[in-house]
């Protein structure tokens, strides 16, 4: 059975073999990440070290999205398959556990629902035109999910209309907190709510707070965005996630190479929170996009026009 990289790192710590093959792969992803120049020597020194693990559950670890240590285990993925990430961007394959092999909640939001909808109607005045408050007013009879969702909140509009900043890192933290620990029947709603107006698309929107998680006061250019994102293991990974789940297909009919919509605005949400936030461009359509530019890209223009495409003209998501 396939274990998490926890668990793999610990079995072979504890084989002489295994550690020492271990700790050359830790080096090689340590070079990797201070994007220090490996020589020839060194590259190949690297590569053996990664076929020497052979079929060691290290090399097959995976991880969960809703795991404590998250990060720690993530840190293990990339340094067993960190000649992954040579030259282009392409991460090949997700370091988490596929969505079908983890347990699904049962949550209790179509009774909360049904409850909101048994209150005294003036009370919700809009909620059956803006399915996005609906939503919301089903989170806040949640416990947990109107915590999370005002922890982030509040940490995110921190600064607003004043001359500090809002503290970004902290923001993105909160927003990932809420998207891991509620119910996607919850976040899922909130997120994706259907609107037919543009108040209801406005609130859609700024779900996330975008004048701190997503916005700079200029625009920056895409490729300093993915060079943030692969110096950090959470954002690598979710990009790794989002390629593989939301890989256009031109000839399949859903546009999709997995054909699994699910795992794709699951993988889209696991971006959020993330130096490659996403987010809503205006709150008249569904379309979705970077807040970055491929002005100024040079001889990089076709790989920066990659990277946004993957959001702006991705038929899959």
């Amino acid at each position: 059975p396939r274990s998490d990289c926890i668990a793999a790192e610990q079995l072979c710590l504890s084989d002489s073999t295994c550690n020492a093959t271990y700790r050359i792969l830790e080096n090689c992803a340590l070079a990797k990440t201070r994007f220090l120049p490996l020589d020839h020597d060194s590259r190949v020194r690297c590569l053996n070290a990664e076929l020497d693990l052979g079929n060691s559950s290290l090399l097959h670890c995976k991880c969960h999205r809703r795991m404590k240590r998250q990060e720690h285990c993530l840190r293990v993925f990339w340094t067993v398959h960190s000649s992954m990430t040579d030259g282009y961007f392409n991460l090949e394959t997700s370091p988490y556990e596929n969505l079908a092999n983890e347990e699904h909640w049962k949550t209790d939001y179509n009774k909360l629902a049904a409850l909101l909808s048994g209150k005294d109607c003036s009370q919700l005045a809009g909620d059956a035109t803006n399915p996005c408050l609906k939503a919301t007013h089903v989170c806040n009879l949640s416990k947990k999910c109107v915590r999370l969702r005002t922890d982030y909140a509040s940490i995110c509009t921190k600064g607003a209309g004043s001359e500090d900043t809002c503290d970004r890192r902290k923001c993105h933290r909160g927003l990932r907190n809420f998207f891991e620990k509620v119910p996607e029947d919850f976040t899922k709603r909130i997120l994706f709510c259907p609107c037919q107006d543009e108040l209801c698309g406005e609130r859609r929107r700024k779900t996330i707070v975008p004048d701190c998680s997503f916005q700079y006061n200029t625009k920056p250019n895409c490729l300093w965005l993915l060079d943030s994102c692969l110096e950090d293991h959470i954002c690598k990974s979710r990009l790794a996630d989002f390629q593989q789940n939301c890989q256009p297909a031109d000839m399949s009919p859903d546009g999709c190479s997995q054909h699994n919509h699910a795992a794709c605005l699951q993988a889209y949400m696991g971006m959020i929170g993330t130096p490659m936030t996403p987010n809503y461009v205006s709150n008249s359509s569904v379309e979705v996009s970077l807040w970055c530019t491929c002005e100024s890209s040079g001889n990089q223009k076709e790989k920066c026009d990659q990277i946004l495409g993957m959001f702006e003209s991705n038929k899959c998501l």
